[in-house]
């Protein structure tokens, strides 16, 4: 008879194990959902059926390899609905500011969600991995991969954001090599004829000045230094309300106008889709700030280019934020 130590040491071990890949199956399984929420649901899935068939795991494939098949399964599972999750501008033309009304809110799973940087990236890897690992998180990019049928989705994650050979992509997906390179091509195919553009780099003196200069004039609320920031194609979303604003003139009509409850606001800065973010908090008395929305601030070229407003204070506790500011 096992010894009870022997046995608790035993589960110890597969535990630690298994939650060493939980964070990198957890940026796998929001690229494929698009959520972070669903990420977290479905990696823990993903550990509750690993642990149950642990004893069976024979060792044939890496621990690696057997997990993300796991997890693969569970998101091919998740992703039976046919709506794809989706950002405000990818589903209609923009907003005219003279109209701009928030309209009703729709479902959480018709957007793409935010995620914090450091519950799906390792932060501590090599710059140049880590810079890589930002782009593949982007809200644009991640926008995109839900064009693409599941299937070729893990296909072109594992092939060009995780670099696995198609040998062992075949294999995880029960899967032919050809098959396997002929779903890469339609998907970087698909992917190709959806505009993308490059994001400047975070770690730079430039645009931490930038950002600096921007929660300087957003907290005042001086609109017209906040504009002068703007690039001129400058787009602001704001789910789950499905309108989008385009160009500075729009932004600031809407922040002296339907926006104007930001007035007075805090942020206080996180890491989100490998960019800026801000966790803004609304006024509500003197001295109180609560959330408000996980401001998501992309900048090209030097200036703000995507201005993109998640309202829901739930996310808060999910980028480690405080449950109010008080003075």
């Amino acid at each position: 008879m096992t010894p009870p130590a022997a046995v608790a040491t035993g589960q110890a071990e597969v535990e630690s194990a298994l939650e060493s890949y939980r964070r990198e199956l957890t940026g796998y399984c929001y690229r494929m959902l698009g959520s972070g929420a669903e990420a977290e649901d479905a990696v823990q899935e993903t550990m509750v059926r690993a642990w149950r068939s642990a004893g069976r795991f024979e060792g044939r494939s890496s621990l690696r390899s057997w997990l993300y098949r796991i997890a693969t399964n569970v998101c091919l599972d998740m992703h039976r609905s046919p709506q794809r999750r989706a950002r405000p501008m990818d589903l209609g033309p923009a907003t005219p500011a003279a109209g701009a009304a928030p309209g009703p809110e729709h479902p959480e799973a018709m957007w793409v969600q935010p995620v914090a940087d450091e519950a799906v990236l390792d932060l501590s890897g090599d710059p140049a991995e880590v810079a890589a690992a930002r782009e593949s998180i982007r809200l644009a990019f991640v926008a995109a991969l839900q064009h693409l049928p599941a299937r070729q989705r893990a296909v072109l994650i594992l092939r060009e954001v995780l670099r696995w050979p198609a040998a062992e992509v075949a294999e995880l997906l029960d899967a032919s090599v050809a098959s396997v390179n002929s779903a890469l091509q339609r998907a970087r195919a698909t992917l190709a004829s959806i505009p993308a553009e490059r994001l400047d780099a975070i770690v730079d003196p430039e645009h931490e000045a930038l950002l600096a200069r921007y929660v300087d004039a957003f907290e005042r609320y001086d609109i017209s230094a906040l504009v002068a920031l703007l690039r001129h194609d400058v787009v602001l979303s704001m789910p789950p309300y499905a309108i989008h604003l385009v160009g500075p003139d729009d932004l600031a009509a809407w922040f002296l106008g339907p926006g104007i409850g930001c007035r007075g606001g805090r942020l206080v800065p996180v890491a989100a889709n490998g960019t800026a973010a801000f966790g803004n908090y609304r006024c509500r008395r003197p001295g109180l700030w609560e959330p408000f929305a996980i401001q998501v601030i992309e900048v090209a070229g030097g200036r703000i280019s995507g201005h993109h407003n998640f309202l829901y204070p739930e996310l808060f506790a999910r980028f480690g934020l405080p449950p109010r500011i008080e003075e």
